[in-house]
């Protein structure tokens, strides 16, 4: 993976001094000429650093005075218990993806890779963009993956049917209940066998996970459509152990983890447990466009290569213009601004409300 950038170093440096409190509220945050000289950078980097700490509502610049520190920790939203306008905040009507942003983006892929574009790339997906989202998940999401298992597809949809080829039609796949309509379908279409699971105040019940005779689990830990119910830390442990106790294999559809994280840095259940039992899956649809059809997949480690065999030959589902496109709003850091402008929004908007 490529060297992480000297201004995002000092800017997450100063992130966690704020989160954890170092800069309480109301705090003068240093001047970037102090700060260059702290963390060994140039001014200009100091400076980049600060800039992008006020464009994510960490810090507000007053003239003549200085940059204080803005961010409370109150303003975090629990994840564990979503309010009743969490849902309806987790798909932003008036934030989608700025399109000049995106274009530009458009414009760097085309200058930079010319008719590279047109060219076919590896079947589980681009290897900069694998590389990319490994980078992304790693310094976020606090999630440490090996970038040859994750595979990349054309949205959600078409990795549920990835899914049944990889693990066999033969098994019984349980899903929450209710559950997102397309989940039902998909599985259904490709002629797996349900098992709907009734939903509790924190996820599943765990009645109905000693019950079935699944050996999988389809779950979306967080914000699950259309209840909007969330598992705690004591029931996504509860998953792992059911899947570890049967040999089971979990499917974590994590569509909304982006603002989730934004809200409450919650653990995966595949950071948790990413060697066996957990597939990963997330989608670019709700975080960026819902033109957006791109998705990936990660393989647990110990049957990554067992599971890739299942699927070889085929071709990957999203053209390559696409993928690069991604992997340079990954790379530089857009994607993530965008998503810190939304949460930030978020909390403000949650706060009025209540």
């Amino acid at each position: 993976m490529e060297k992480q950038a000297a201004y995002l170093r000092v800017y997450e440096a100063v992130r966690h001094d704020i989160v954890s409190g170092v800069f309480p509220f109301g705090a003068r945050i240093p001047s970037k000429r102090v700060m260059a000289d702290a963390y060994s950078v140039s001014v200009i980097t100091a400076e980049h650093a600060l800039q992008l700490l006020e464009e994510e509502g960490y810090i507000e610049k007053r003239e003549r005075s200085g940059s204080y520190v803005c961010y409370r920790s109150e303003d975090l939203i629990s994840a564990s218990r979503p309010s009743q306008h969490l849902h309806e905040a987790l798909i932003p009507a008036d934030d989608q993806f700025p399109y000049s942003v995106y274009a530009k983006a458009v414009r760097k892929v085309l200058n930079d890779y010319g008719e590279g574009v047109l060219q076919k790339t590896d079947e589980n997906g681009s290897a900069i963009l694998r590389e990319a989202v490994a980078s992304y998940l790693h310094r976020c999401r606090g999630i440490s993956v090996d970038p040859e298992n994750i595979i990349i597809g054309a949205g959600a949809e078409y990795l549920y049917s990835l899914c049944v080829q990889l693990l066999g039609r033969w098994r019984i796949f349980a899903i929450e209940s209710p559950s997102y309509e397309k989940i039902r379908l998909i599985y259904r279409s490709s002629g797996v066998r349900l098992d709907p699971l009734k939903m509790g105040e924190n996820g599943i019940l765990s009645s109905e996970l000693e019950r079935t005779p699944a050996s999988v689990l389809h779950v979306t830990p967080y914000a699950s459509f259309p209840s909007g119910r969330s598992a705690d830390a004591s029931k996504r442990t509860e998953y792992l152990r059911w899947a570890e106790e049967r040999n089971a294999l979990i499917i974590e559809d994590d569509y909304a983890s982006e603002f989730a994280a934004g809200l409450k840095n919650e653990k995966t259940l595949f950071a948790a447990e990413p060697r066996e039992h957990v597939i990963y899956l997330n989608t670019f649809t709700k975080t960026i466009a819902p033109s957006a059809r791109i998705g990936y997949l990660i393989l647990p480690e110990k049957k990554a290569e067992m599971m890739r065999q299942k699927i070889r030959g085929r071709s990957c589902t999203v053209s390559t213009l696409t993928q690069l496109v991604l992997a340079e709003l990954l790379m530089s850091g857009a994607f993530e601004r965008h998503i810190n402008r939304v949460r930030r929004k978020m909390r403000k908007t949650h706060n009025i409300r209540k």
